[in-house]
């Protein structure tokens, strides 16, 4: 069965997970965490070389501020539970976004765990974490143009290559496949330029239900794609 090389997931539907069971939306947030181990480890059994996980988005702020603690709080939990098992298994971690503006707990939480996995081989666990599609693509253009205004390249000189290096995701390879759970069908400005050709996949669970069978499916799904790239 073909694989994607890059898959990226919109984990949708904590919230109302947690609704349907009559439970606050942090208890949802945390069944998603929950949710992320079998996931992780089918991808790294499986093949697949990139992982990325929509965490927090740019827009995600304005939630309401004890849901925003709570993920916030949850990141930091995630990283302390897991760091050892993730390190072991060889699992490369690379948070995609603006730490800059995420709490100094969370945003050193999450530079410790790159830091201690940026040698490892093994899957590539992407997190966006404050992050936003159109932000990215802005951030690329300003340092693009910040160069030439240098002189360390000309305006001519600009091309995808060098526009993909001054992504968040430089050195990944273009996303394949993008799963979305919940039944929503939009990708709410994440990875704009990376999903240009992507496939992709919208299932109805709550991510909290996204098991590893109805992982299977998705991939059995874009396996049977046929993907051209614009040609016959």
């Amino acid at each position: 069965m073909s694989l994607p090389a890059h898959l990226a997931v919109i984990m949708d539907g904590n919230g109302r997970w947690a609704k349907k069971r009559g439970m606050p939306r942090a208890f949802g947030h945390r069944a998603g965490v929950e949710a992320l181990e079998p996931i992780i480890e089918a991808c790294g059994g499986w093949g697949i070389e990139a992982l990325t996980l929509f965490a927090f988005s740019t827009e995600n702020w304005a939630r309401p501020k004890d849901e925003v603690a709570a993920l916030m709080g949850l990141i930091v939990e995630y990283f302390n539970k897991k760091i050892d098992e993730l390190d072991r298994k060889g699992v490369c971690i690379r948070m995609l976004g603006d730490l800059s503006a995420v709490p100094d707990l969370q945003r050193e939480t999450a530079l410790r765990a790159m830091e201690r996995t940026k040698d490892n081989k093994g899957l590539k666990l992407n997190i966006a974490l404050n992050y936003g599609g159109r932000q990215e693509i802005l951030r690329a253009a300003r340092r693009l143009a910040e160069k030439c205004a240098d002189g360390e390249m000309r305006p001519e000189q600009i091309d995808e290559v060098a526009f993909e290096g001054e992504l968040y995701t430089a050195g990944l390879p273009m996303v394949d496949l993008l799963i979305r759970t919940s039944g929503e069908e939009r990708i709410s400005n994440f990875l704009l330029y990376q999903c240009a050709y992507a496939e992709f996949v919208f299932v109805p669970e709550y991510w909290p239900d996204f098991t590893r069978e109805v992982f299977a499916r998705a991939l059995e799904t874009y396996a049977r794609r046929d993907r051209r790239f614009g040609k016959v």
